[in-house]
């Protein structure tokens, strides 16, 4: 490396010590880790972080329910008989909109709507989530050790998937859901209801999850970390959850993600046909099925659905902006 000339156009070698002490002065350059890449990536998606961000609110509004309906509704059981036409049967003013109910009132009753739309949150995504949490702790344990295995476990736990997933999953759930009595297993009331929609969701989604995973670990089983674990003497159960799990991280949570819209859906369809949380209590798809009676009143059809419509397409968008971050060689 050479110095600058100088005034008298002579060239002279730079000395060992002034390299030394520019290569210091440099900044050095620090790795990133690779959940910080995929947050970079996910960063510059504004689709998939305003996703992110509807579906944080939506948590919120279902953990702080009882806040939010004292502050801008009331009780979501609560009548208001002398606000609805006696007539007709409908909220006086056609909806029934007003500063104190801001969704405005059922009719026949006078519940307010925008009361039970916030509270019907808390149960649709309490199921989803235990229900999407439950099909991926079953199908990322059946997935792995079918991938990794092979021969007749493998063989075993896919006869398995294939008749889950052949299994007629509505039907079974609408049939289940109705013979179950008010007070089971030690359970009742609206407990009892969400553990059962939880399990039928949650254990016969499973296969889902189990066909993604074990396809992942089909190919990772073969990568050189897993012959390395190998040849040191690593047992079996180490290598799945010590060396092959922590690769898996990606796929599951991507999936997750995509799946706790469907089960929202088919929560709301459960309800929709009368097998889902009982009334009183709100649920969004209970919502619905009491608002088909009253066709002439889209008030009371709009709310509930474009909850439905914005929760799942959040987390629709949400969960391809974590695909494509998470995974950049899939898109």
């Amino acid at each position: 490396m050479t110095a600058p000339m100088d005034v008298t156009g002579s060239q002279t070698e730079a000395t060992p010590e002034s390299v030394l002490d520019g290569a210091g002065g440099a900044k050095a350059i620090q790795g990133r880790s690779l959940g910080q890449i995929a947050w970079m990536r996910l960063k510059r998606d504004k689709v998939a972080l305003a996703g992110g961000l509807i579906v944080v609110v939506l948590i919120l509004v279902a953990v702080f329910a009882p806040l939010i309906v004292g502050a801008f509704g009331q009780d979501p059981t609560q009548f208001n008989s002398d606000l609805i036409d006696s007539s007709t049967m409908a909220p006086k003013g056609g909806t029934g909109i007003s500063a104190q109910h801001l969704f405005g009132l059922e009719p026949v009753n006078g519940r307010d709507i925008f009361s039970r739309v916030v509270y019907g949150a808390r149960i649709s995504l309490l199921i989803a989530f235990l229900a999407t949490l439950l099909s991926v702790i079953i199908g990322t344990l059946l997935g792995v050790t079918a991938g990794y295995f092979g021969g007749l476990v493998d063989s075993i736990i896919s006869k398995a998937m294939d008749v889950f997933l052949a299994f007629p999953l509505l039907v079974f759930a609408i049939a289940l859901a109705g013979i179950v009595p008010d007070t089971a297993f030690g359970l009742a009331g609206d407990t009892l209801r969400v553990a059962l929609l939880v399990f039928i969701i949650g254990f016969f989604n499973w296969p889902y999850v189990g066909r993604i995973i074990r396809g992942q670990t089909l190919s990772l089983r073969e990568r050189e970390f897993v012959d390395a674990a190998r040849s040191l003497g690593a047992r079996g159960p180490y290598i799945i959850f010590r060396e092959m799990l922590p690769n898996l991280v990606a796929p599951i949570l991507i999936y997750a993600t995509l799946l706790i819209p469907t089960n929202v859906l088919f929560e709301a369809a459960l309800s929709f046909l009368g097998v889902g949380v009982r009334p009183p209590t709100p649920t969004w798809g209970g919502m619905l099925s009491d608002a088909v009676r009253f066709y002439t009143m889209p008030h009371f059809m709009f709310f509930p659905g474009m909850a439905i419509f914005i929760t799942v397409l959040a987390f629709n968008l949400f969960g391809d902006g974590l695909r494509d971050a998470l995974d950049p060689k899939a898109r």
